[in-house]
């Protein structure tokens, strides 16, 4: 069984190399963005209380974060194991991970800040299907022109220089907490993002197909 972490800035690509890890070693994707986009879409209790949260500017409380995770991970669908996505995001949260689970690896993907901007201040949106572009790595056929849907693709509301910076800067802050921790525990492993997708995925799995990461059980 394969339990992993993977970590990284937003536009680092971490959601892809986690859907490339799933299909590589028959592992269930466990992304804590995507539960809460069904839950609110879905208008569940959680939801309500996620949506509500956002609306008010505040951050997911780490008891609401926590609870999602152990209920996810009780419903042992993952056989052959999962990958974790967009959990721990603070100190708090990876203290709890690692007093009621265990992983057998954190897959750090380091992306420059500046890189980072860069793409995701390419990313475009189809407003009628919903489909991302990247005028980096997937463009469309026509510019400014949904490929399926031939719909008119906008940028986020969010994704301006002034929003992304900010992100990054909170992300980094509570980020380097985790990766101390992890560390201590001999389980990060760090990969240069900046390189090709598939050279990205060939370096993780060298690192996950390699020697047992020793694990500090002090």
């Amino acid at each position: 069984m394969h339990k992993y972490i993977i970590m990284g800035a937003q536009g680092c690509g971490k959601g892809t190399q986690a859907q490339l890890l799933v299909q590589a070693y028959d592992l269930v994707h466990i992304s804590v963005g995507d539960i809460f986009r069904w839950a609110i879409e879905n208008r569940t209790k959680l939801g309500a209380r996620v949506s509500r949260d956002v609306k008010d500017g505040q951050l997911v409380p780490d008891e609401t974060v926590e609870e999602i995770i152990s209920r996810r991970l009780q419903e042992h669908d993952w056989n052959y194991g999962f990958v974790l996505d967009g959990f721990p995001r603070n100190r708090p949260q990876a203290e709890f991970f690692l007093e009621s689970y265990d992983a057998d690896a954190v897959i750090n993907i380091e992306v420059p800040a500046d890189v980072v901007l860069r793409r995701l201040l390419s990313r475009r949106l189809c407003s009628k299907c919903g489909l991302d572009y990247n005028l980096i790595y997937h463009r469309p056929a026509n510019i400014g022109v949904c490929d399926v849907c031939e719909g008119e693709l906008i940028q986020r509301p969010d994704d301006t220089e002034k929003a992304i910076n900010s992100r990054l800067s909170d992300f980094y802050a509570k980020t380097q907490p985790i990766l101390d921790l992890f560390r201590e525990k001999q389980l990060i492993i760090d990969v240069d993002g900046t390189q090709p997708q598939d050279v990205v995925h060939a370096t993780i799995r060298q690192h996950l197909d390699g020697p047992v990461i020793r694990k500090n059980t002090t």
